[in-house]
């Protein structure tokens, strides 16, 4: 086909800096091994190599491919016949060779190839603005069993929007997925800025049996040079579900000190150009209609978190200048950083002091190990102080209500604040002062059936996800959610576990009956009468009448088998009270009915207190943690022993109904006598 010369991409020969293969070299390099037959043999497709590299300037990156590999797989054959590739704003995609090697001969496949330029606009419609383009290619002719060959890079061409990538570049490795095999791999980063990178290898492993993980390795490139990386007859050893994935972290060489001192001037301009009294008058009316600076404060959040369209543009968050909030406010519409810049103009005209933070969610329990970037990071909110507390908002999150301390809490860790000469930043773990969930369960038996009432109050993050559940779900898929919940609370899964739940659970009924917005209290009561209550054993035919409620024990925590990453505690605080009545006699003594458990752990705290009576009982149950908490490895072990703990039945309750009649008395004794 013809070399077409768009602003999306072209068809042309590589540049000198790639160190092109011949195609001499490429058919020598895509021959078989005994690594690669051994690879094959196993059913896997296999790369016979891959040239990969990262080219940078001041003006632009040009990232590189060229590869060799195997169509063996009728799945990878269909993704290599029409595969697509995203290009950003400013970004072309450059085609160097498309061919097969087939029955040992390098056939040239580019005059086979349909190019398609798309729209890459799926979730404009939900805030988000990508101006990247979908380039569809499609390759005539591929065969089952061919080898295929493609060379490409993207070149990134930096405007004035990206103004960071211009001073600081960036680039991550990240080491290949445990499918694929290698022949020969190669990565390089070569270096024509006029600036110094660093680079630090993470997460790699020696070679004996059980691949510890080795001291990262940091070293800089010079302007000019280039760091260069290769494996031969490579399979990642990497267990993904207990290790984490080799990388390479690339940074402009810097400090966390020097690049807030870099960013915080562009904030600086735009926060002192902004006058709310002059721009937003009537929004100033309106805050100057609550006498209270707790309504204040509830008003300007919920204003720019619901008022404010977000705007999400993925190719510019890291790139281009914050936008001033006169802007923002009278468009309505901006992105985290415009929106967390109007919410801090507004805390300002209230009297409080705040700043603007970056952090990454995504990414949070790798900044210990990252180099200092700004591009590591991918989203602002802001850091507001208020009544010596110190609290964190994001503007870009919809439908959040309460005061300031009763709002949802984020999660996070590591943050940068946009203020001169700052470091990273740890947060301090955090103690709810309320509990978020506080629940209130009752089940009465009297003859062949139970009443179960439960009262649910819902507090932070859980109460405005409760709202947008009750908002957005049917009457009757609520109600069979909270049947299901008790439906294995009660044990009634293996007793009656192929009976519809709606037989069990007769004339329910779930209503919220308060919701307090200001203090973020959502109460929902639910009501159902059940036809036989009582758990019953199919091989003793002894009857229970038991409450567990399987979400206090966290089973990721007793599953936790991760050897590199720590383990992110972020429970609720949690407070239930159980209670169980019966018109039958009860076993007051047996062990589990009256077991009781006190945990004083470095991370938590719980208690679970029992109240017997002679017609049932009563369980208090309450969890307090310290949220917001990296639990390393050496503390872990103890943090899972107590975990078990909770598990080993001191999550609910459970009494044992004695049965009438003089044989069943006897049997029960002879039982308590021998146990």
């Amino acid at each position: 086909m013809e070399n077409p010369t768009t602003e999306i991409y072209k068809i042309i020969q590589p540049e000198n800096w790639t160190k092109s293969l011949t195609d001499e070299q490429i058919i020598e390099l895509s021959k078989e091994t005994d690594f690669s037959k051994n690879i094959l043999d196993e059913g896997r497709d296999y790369c016979y190599f891959l040239d990969k590299k990262f080219y940078v300037t001041r003006e632009k990156h040009i990232e590189y491919v060229n590869m060799s590999y195997t169509l063996t797989d009728p799945a990878n054959l269909e993704k290599a016949s029409t595969f697509d590739t995203i290009v950003e704003e400013n970004e072309i995609y450059l085609i160097h060779r498309i061919s097969v090697i087939r029955d040992g001969e390098l056939i040239d496949k580019l005059a086979d190839i349909t190019v398609k330029v798309l729209d890459n606009e799926n979730d404009s419609g939900s805030g988000v603005i990508n101006k990247s383009k979908k380039i569809n290619i499609s390759i005539k002719d591929l065969r089952l069993y061919d080898i295929l060959v493609l060379e490409d890079a993207r070149e990134k061409i930096f405007t004035d929007k990206d103004f960071v990538r211009k001073e600081y570049s960036r680039y991550l490795w990240v080491s290949p997925d445990s499918y694929w095999a290698y022949g020969n791999y190669t990565f390089e980063l070569i270096n024509e800025r006029d600036d110094e990178f660093v680079y630090k290898k993470n997460f790699f492993r020696d070679q004996n049996e059980n691949g510890n993980v080795i001291e990262a390795e940091i070293g800089t490139i010079s302007s000019g040079g280039s760091y260069v990386f290769e494996l031969v007859n490579y399979l990642n050893p990497t267990d993904p579900n207990r290790e984490i994935f080799p990388y390479i972290d690339f940074a402009t060489k810097s400090t966390w000190e020097k690049l807030s001192n870099f960013i915080s001037p562009y904030y600086e301009e735009v926060l002192n150009k902004a006058n709310l009294e002059s721009f937003a008058p009537n929004l100033i009316e309106k805050l100057n209609e609550f006498s209270d600076i707790e309504d204040k404060i509830e008003y300007a959040i919920e204003y720019v978190q619901n008022h404010i369209y977000y705007i999400y543009n993925a190719d510019e968050m890291s790139g281009h200048k914050p936008q001033e909030a006169e802007i923002t406010y009278a468009n309505k519409q901006g992105d985290c950083k415009a929106k967390s810049i109007l919410l801090k103009v507004i805390f300002d005209y209230l009297g409080l002091e705040s700043s603007i933070i970056l952090l990454n969610y995504n990414t949070d329990f790798y900044f210990k190990y990252y180099l200092p970037s700004l591009l590591a990071f991918n989203h602002v909110i802001v850091k507001v102080k208020h009544n010596n507390e110190t609290y964190y908002v994001d503007a870009t999150m919809r439908n959040e209500y309460g005061y300031l301390e009763n709002r949802s809490f984020i999660y996070f860790a590591h943050y940068l604040e946009i203020k001169p000469n700052q470091t990273l930043q740890i947060r301090e773990p955090y103690k709810f002062p309320k509990f978020c969930i506080d629940e209130k369960v009752s089940v009465a038996a009297k003859g062949n059936e139970g009443y179960l009432e439960s009262e649910s109050i819902y507090r932070y993050n859980r109460a405005n996800n409760m709202r947008r559940y009750f908002k957005n779900t049917n009457k009757r898929e609520i109600i069979d959610s909270w049947n299901s919940f008790f439906y294995y609370a009660l044990n009634y899964s293996a007793d009656r576990p192929e009976m519809d739940l709606r037989e069990i659970f007769k004339d329910t009924s779930i209503e919220i009956v308060s919701d307090d917005k200001k203090l973020n209290e959502l109460t929902i009561k639910y009501k159902a009468r059940i036809e036989n209550p009582y758990f019953k054993d199919k091989v003793t035919n002894e009857r229970f009448l038991m409450f567990f409620d399987r979400n206090i024990p966290k089973n990721n925590v007793r599953d936790f088998i991760h050897e590199d990453a720590s383990f992110w505690h972020n429970f609720d605080s949690e407070k239930y009270e159980i209670n169980l009545s019966t018109d039958q006699k009860i076993d007051t003594k047996e062990k589990y009915t009256i077991q009781e458990s006190t945990i004083n752990d470095k991370y938590f705290t719980y208690s679970s207190r029992k109240k017997i009576t002679a017609s049932g009982g009563s369980a208090y149950i309450e969890y307090n943690p310290s949220t917001n908490h990296e639990i390393t490895m050496e503390n872990f072990e103890e943090f899972r022993n107590n975990h078990y703990t909770i598990a080993d039945s001191n999550y609910g309750l459970g009494i044992d109904i004695i049965e009438s009649g003089l044989m069943n008395m006897l049997k029960f004794k002879m039982k308590k006598a021998f146990k």
